[in-house]
């Protein structure tokens, strides 16, 4: 079966808020993630595949409704494409940290990354949170452009990677 992801599949394309019976099409989306950008996330494929179904569900439960914390997701019907996610910047209560930006390899280059971060940030405006943060590593140069051409600014401050020590993350900002 082909995927149809031309002009007519990404207008067909939702992106919404997750609702908690997005728990099992989220778990798959997950995985795609870690198998597919390792770097990119805080958890490893095998970490996540152990985890029990529950533990995806009640986090899908938590960020589908509430001010702190939401994940957005591209549905065109069947399996979920896309995701990103905000969380509330602690001590900068003006701030939605942007993390789990993920488009599935075949819906890449459609649009759907831009409207995932605008997801985001209508809910972070929504929330009283007129700035958006993201980090990036340092030398995945195809997601710095993509998030220039979406209006982030390269911050100047970096920042060590959470998980792998050798590599370096970069901030970048822009209004919600």
């Amino acid at each position: 079966m082909t995927t149809d992801t031309g002009p007519a599949a990404l207008r067909q394309t939702q992106i919404r808020r997750v609702r908690p019976g997005d728990a099992a099409r989220m778990r798959a989306l997950r995985l795609e993630m870690l198998a597919d950008a390792p770097l990119a996330f805080l958890e490893t494929l095998a970490d996540a595949a152990a985890r029990p179904h529950t533990e995806f569900a009640a986090r899908v439960a938590f960020t589908s409704a509430g001010p702190t914390n939401a994940q957005f997701i591209a549905d065109p019907g069947g399996r979920l494409v896309g995701h990103a996610g905000g969380t509330v910047a602690p001590n900068e209560p003006g701030l939605t940290v942007i993390y789990a930006v993920y488009v599935t390899p075949a819906w890449r280059g459609g649009g759907l990354l831009g409207d995932l971060v605008d997801g985001v940030a209508a809910w972070s405006r929504a929330c009283g949170r007129p700035e958006l943060l993201l980090e990036v590593v340092v030398g995945n140069n195809r997601a710095y452009r993509a998030y220039q051409r979406l209006g982030f600014t390269d911050t100047g401050v970096r920042v060590p990677h959470p998980t792998i020590p050798a590599l370096t993350e970069l901030q970048m900002r822009r209004t919600a």
